[in-house]
């Protein structure tokens, strides 16, 4: 075990103690021999040994929260010494997919050791951990300097003693090995129009393509309870998507005096930076993850804390403010549901279907759309087909589906006169299909998937993710191998799409 009980997450202590030493930036571009920006914190904030850093971060993972965000674009994770803040920073990356790979991850810090104007982006090498070396897009961030240098500056001195990036990269490195491409952006201004102005220059990149980690603690060295009580106001702030509300929390914060409260968000300009890009637009939102602070550490005190928590912003799915869906009341959810049986029934009986009274059915069930049958004997699987294609109205595709269930699936036999009474009938009505070009836009237990590669295809329906609990990547491999027939890693380069499902039974 690592020791450093000097209380790492007092990070400002440390911060303050190094800018005596510091001089301050004047605007100009610096130059430097450097090429690799080498690990500074090692040994320090988490262990400086390979072995004992992987097996620390296992251990982080493993008590950390599960996944419960989908389509994560960004997250907001502490940067204190890891026998503090390690859990909840590992709840926040727990959030994001693995199964891709993406393009950048920009990891936006604010400073603890100097003050510039604007913001400094890494350009002359690649990060260093005791887990490896770790690519910088040098290529990015030079044109980013070379393109914005008013405010984005090629300006490597800020990067060399702060810890606030160094301290995630680890647990990026474990999610993604070597897979991994990182652009470092550190602030070092406190000037909220600085931000806005880096908000612009960043946004075209705030896309399914790429990850944002936002690099932030919150309070510093209050009590227990006045941290938490902060802390849940800041943080209320974030969650609203409203920048306003977070320059505002943050400044009635300051006002209540309260004891020992050095600051209330020590990242507060990245953070801001971040809902610079997103407010305004509905598609983005803010998911609370978990919250500790250093009181809760086993290596800490409850008379000076510091507050850390671990957000997820999501990229919703746009598929239902763009495509008007019809609904169903439960008198035509009945209506279909005492149809499929009759229709089993009276196929299985007497070999016929009598014709559906349209007259007396609503407009809902004459829609076109498709839908599936699904058939359970004693809570099993029995039976289950569907159709995608919206040429028939409702009514007519659950009367086919249903036989089609009943005597059409080849992996059971024919439904039998002797077991109709213990089958149990579920309809799922589909909305059209979507084609995706990210599997970020999968909602696990919101959306059933379409697989197509040439002339296989295959499919589940959102409820198999809650009732299998697999993991997105279970969720299409077992598609793309079992449905398809395209193999477990079939999909990455297939047709994908998504839909969504009325869902009701017997």
């Amino acid at each position: 075990m690592f020791f450093f009980i000097m209380n790492i997450n007092r990070c400002i202590i440390f911060a303050l103690f190094l800018m005596l030493f510091m001089t301050n930036c004047n605007g100009q571009q610096k130059t430097t021999d450097m090429k690799n920006r080498k690990s500074y914190v090692d040994g320090k904030f988490y262990p400086a040994d390979k072995t004992e850093l992987s097996d620390e971060l296992k251990k982080m993972f493993a008590a950390a929260k599960p996944k419960t965000a989908e389509n994560v674009i960004a997250i907001i994770s502490p940067h204190a010494g890891y026998v503090f803040s390690g859990q909840v920073a590992a709840s926040a990356f727990n959030q994001i997919d693995t199964i891709k790979l993406y393009e950048n991850v920009f990891i936006i810090a604010s400073s603890h050791v100097m003050y510039f104007k604007g913001a400094s982006v890494y350009c002359d090498g690649n990060y260093e951990t005791p887990l490896g070396e770790v690519k910088v897009n040098t290529d990015l961030a030079l044109k980013l300097a070379e393109d914005h240098s008013d405010i984005l500056q090629n300006y490597p001195q800020p990067h060399l003693t702060e810890h606030s990036i160094e301290v995630q990269i680890p647990f990026l490195q474990y999610k993604f090995g070597k897979k991994l491409q990182i652009v470092p952006i550190i602030l070092g201004t406190d000037n909220p129009a600085d931000c806005k102005k880096l908000a612009e220059i960043l946004k075209p990149y705030l896309n399914p393509k790429n990850l944002f980690v936002i690099s932030s603690d919150f309070s510093h060295y209050p009590a227990y309870k006045d941290a938490q009580k902060n802390d849940s106001i800041t943080a209320s702030a974030i969650l609203s998507n409203k920048s306003e509300s977070l320059v505002t929390a943050i400044a009635n914060n300051k006002k209540a005096n309260i004891s020992d409260l050095v600051t209330s968000l020590c990242g507060w300009t990245s953070v801001l930076t971040l809902m610079y890009m997103t407010e305004n637009n509905m598609d983005f939102t803010y998911q609370k993850i978990q919250y500790l602070n250093s009181g809760d550490s086993p290596y800490g005190d409850k008379i000076r804390v510091v507050g850390y928590n671990a957000i997820a912003i999501s990229k919703i799915s746009s598929l239902k403010s763009k495509e008007k869906l019809f609904s169903l009341d439960e008198n035509d959810k009945t209506s279909l549901l005492k149809l499929a049986r009759k229709t089993i029934e009276d196929y299985i009986k007497k070999d016929k279907i009598d014709e559906v009274d349209t007259i007396n059915i609503s407009k809902n069930l004459k829609t076109l759309c498709g839908a599936f049958v699904t058939l359970h004997k004693n809570k099993e699987l029995r039976g289950c087909i569907g159709s995608f294609s919206q040429d028939k109205p409702l009514y007519k595709v659950i009367q086919e589906m249903a036989i089609a269930s009943a005597i059409r699936d080849y992996r059971f036999n024919s439904v039998s006169i002797s077991e109709l009474d213990s089958i149990d009938i579920e309809i799922s009505v589909l909305t059209p299909l979507k084609k995706i070009s990210s599997v970020d836009e999968i909602e696990l237990g919101k959306h059933g998937i379409y697989i197509k590669k040439g002339f296989s295809s295959g499919t589940f329906l959102p409820q198999v993710a809650d009732e299998t609990k697999w993991s997105k990547e279970e969720f299409l491999g077992h598609c793309s191998r079992d449905k398809a027939g395209i193999g477990w890693d079939g999909w990455k380069n297939a047709e994908l799409f998504i839909y969504e499902a009325i869902i009701f039974r017997e």
